[in-house]
C-alpha cells in the first residue's frame, strides 16, 4: 500500500471538495468513499429492495460494478455522477452505511485502490478502520449551523433546494451525527492521532493549504533527504 491521507469528518464538513483539492495539490488519487455508498443507494433503490434487508444488501452489493475515474462516479457502466447527489440519496444511504456487509465490501475497493497509487480519502471511518496506518489522518468538522448552510446552498445550486429550509436542514445534520456517532458498526469519532480542523469560518482554499502544510511536515519528517531534492529541482 502507498501513501494514505484521511480526511474523516461529519456531513456537511466539506470533506469530499478539500480532499479533491488536497490530492490535485499534491498530485495525489482523490478516493470519494461517499461517492461509493451513494453509488450503493442507487443501486438498490432502483433494484426496490427493503434497504434494512441484510441478506438483500449482501447479495446487491455483490452483483454491481462500481468505479470511480476522476470527476465521475459509474454503476454498472452508467455514469451517475449527479443522479447520486439527489435529497432521496442522501437522505437513504444511511441505511446501506449501517450495514456490515456492505462496509466490508467497500472497505475492501478502498484499500484495492490504494495498493498502487498514494491517495487521498474522506470518509467516516477512513482513518481509524479502513487505513488506521495512514500517513497523515485530519478530522475534518464545522459547527452543525455552517455545515447546515453549506449543504442547503448545495441542493440549491443542484435545483433541488426548492422547499427545503435552513430549519429542515439543520435538524437533518445533527440527526445524522447523532446516528452516526451511536453507530454500532464503525461509528463516527476522530482517530487517537488525527488532526483535528474545525473549518468554521475558514475558506476551502484556507483549509486546504493547511492540510497541504501537515502533509509536507510528515513528509519532510519521514525522509527530509527526498523533501529537500524535489523542493531544489523545483
Amino acid at each position: 500500500m502507498r501513501r494514505v491521507v484521511t480526511i474523516d469528518g461529519p456531513a456537511g464538513a466539506g470533506k469530499s471538495t478539500v480532499a479533491r483539492r488536497l490530492a490535485d495539490r499534491l498530485g495525489w488519487r482523490f478516493l470519494d468513499t461517499g461517492a461509493m455508498y451513494r453509488a450503493v443507494t442507487l443501486a438498490a433503490l432502483r433494484s426496490g429492495i427493503d434497504l434494512t434487508d441484510e441478506s438483500s444488501l449482501e447479495g446487491l452489493v455483490e452483483s454491481i460494478r462500481v468505479s470511480l475515474p476522476p470527476g465521475e462516479v459509474w454503476l454498472d457502466g452508467q455514469d451517475i455522477s449527479d443522479l447520486i447527489r439527489t435529497v432521496e440519496v442522501t437522505e437513504e444511504s444511511r441505511h446501506i452505511a449501517d450495514s456490515p456487509s456492505v462496509r466490508r465490501r467497500l472497505m475492501e475497493w478502498q484499500r484495492a485502490v490504494a495498493n498502487d497509487q498514494d491517495v487521498v480519502s474522506e470518509g467516516r471511518d477512513q482513518g481509524t478502520l479502513v487505513f488506521p496506518d495512514a500517513f497523515v489522518k485530519f478530522y475534518l468538522t464545522a459547527s452543525a449551523e455552517e455545515r447546515a448552510r453549506r449543504r442547503l446552498a448545495d441542493y440549491r445550486a443542484r435545483g433541488q433546494g426548492e422547499g427545503i429550509s435552513l430549519d429542515c436542514v439543520l435538524r437533518d445534520i445533527r440527526q445524522r451525527d447523532a446516528r452516526d456517532e451511536a453507530r454500532a458498526i464503525a461509528p463516527m469519532r476522530p482517530a487517537d492521532d488525527a488532526i483535528q480542523v474545525d473549518s468554521t469560518g475558514m475558506g476551502i482554499e484556507e483549509v486546504v493549504a493547511r492540510m497541504a502544510e501537515d502533509v509536507r511536515r510528515a513528509r519532510r519528517d519521514a525522509d527530509p533527504e527526498a523533501v529537500a531534492a524535489a523542493e531544489v529541482s523545483r
